[in-house]
């Protein structure tokens, strides 16, 4: 279990320092002086010249690269907002709390909604009801975001004057981009949770317990959804990497002051370090993220331990019979001479 840890850690190495080749070179390519784009039009040649040499933009691109990975892994220093002249990281460390906090509670109220319709849905296969809840479901799913998020901003703000339309000054605030992201996941989660659910209750220890004289409300509850949610929960964790996507895009539309909204605005304002250290940061804690879901499958599924471990013995037992098969063919080649 601790190799296979070390392992998948070491795995994370090689996806950081390709992500970060890709950043810096769109980073790099992408037309514009941000040097003119700091002092403006006005500025002379010889000022913009005397910026670009402060800022490093003269050096070649392997330096400016080397010098900005340096800077993280000695200082965890992502680079200096134009904008503003303070620390990227100091900038974007609120924002990603709030983002985070919208992440998880969208989340939870997609595996909430979508679990629970699964299961009614498994539970009431192949009637009107499986029907409808798969219907409900796909729609979520079919629909659009942003689109979904201008129908919520004119029920409960505009019409129904519950909830602001923009901005978190109070916990009413997450609310609907909360709503708005959960729904969109509400489909995935109904179709893992029913195809897991109806090929656990088809298992043949199910069928015992039914022999037995068990309750089928026991049986669902005690026995076929503790093991159907073993599908349910991996799922949860692969799908934080579309939600924080998804939750970039609806910062904007509500106006939240999440990373996602961040690097939008420094994209239009051409601030190439706080779009470049806000994707970097993005996807340190994406491949983290997947790190503990990993992790996590082989806690919450002891087959898959099983596996890892069985795996490591058998590949020691082919590297024995290779030396050993080595070690054979060198005494008969010593025979022959």
């Amino acid at each position: 279990m601790l190799k296979y840890i070390v392992k998948r850690i070491l795995y994370l190495i090689p996806i950081l320092f390709g992500v970060s080749i890709i950043i810096f070179g769109l980073k790099t390519f992408t037309p514009g002086d941000p040097a003119r784009q700091i002092l403006g039009n006005s500025a002379s040649e010889a000022q913009v010249q005397e910026k670009r040499e402060e800022l490093g933009l003269n050096d070649p691109v392997p330096v400016q690269y080397f010098n900005y990975v340096k800077g993280i892994v000695t200082e965890g220093d992502f680079g200096v907002s134009y904008r503003t002249g303070k620390p990227v990281f100091e900038e974007i460390a609120p924002r990603l709390l709030t983002s985070a906090k919208i992440t998880l509670g969208a989340v939870l109220i997609g595996a909430v909604i979508g679990v629970l319709l699964g299961i009614i849905s498994a539970l009431k296969k192949y009637t009107w009801v499986d029907s409808g809840v798969l219907v409900i479901s796909m729609f979520f799913q079919s629909v659009p975001e942003f689109v979904v998020a201008l129908v919520l901003i004119m029920i409960f703000a505009v019409n129904l004057h519950i909830l602001p339309a923009n901005g978190i000054e109070s916990w009413t605030g997450y609310i609907m981009p909360m709503l708005c992201i959960g729904l969109s996941s509400v489909a995935s989660y109904t179709r893992i949770t029913r195809s897991s659910m109806l090929e656990v209750l088809g298992e043949d220890y199910i069928r015992t317990a039914r022999a037995k004289g068990q309750s089928e409300r026991n049986i669902t509850y005690h026995h076929a959804l503790r093991n159907a949610m073993i599908p349910v929960a991996q799922s949860v964790g692969t799908s934080l990497g579309n939600t924080i996507g998804g939750g970039m895009v609806l910062e904007t539309v509500f106006g939240v002051p999440g990373v996602g909204k961040y690097i939008v605005d420094s994209i239009a304002q051409r601030n190439y370090p706080s779009v470049l250290g806000g994707a970097l940061i993005i996807a340190i804690v994406l491949t983290l993220i997947n790190l503990l879901v990993d992790i996590s499958f082989v806690l919450i599924d002891p087959r898959l331990k099983t596996t890892i471990i069985s795996g490591g013995k058998t590949k020691k037992k082919k590297m024995k019979k290779f030396k050993a098969g080595l070690l054979k063919m060198g005494r008969h080649i010593m025979l022959m001479k």
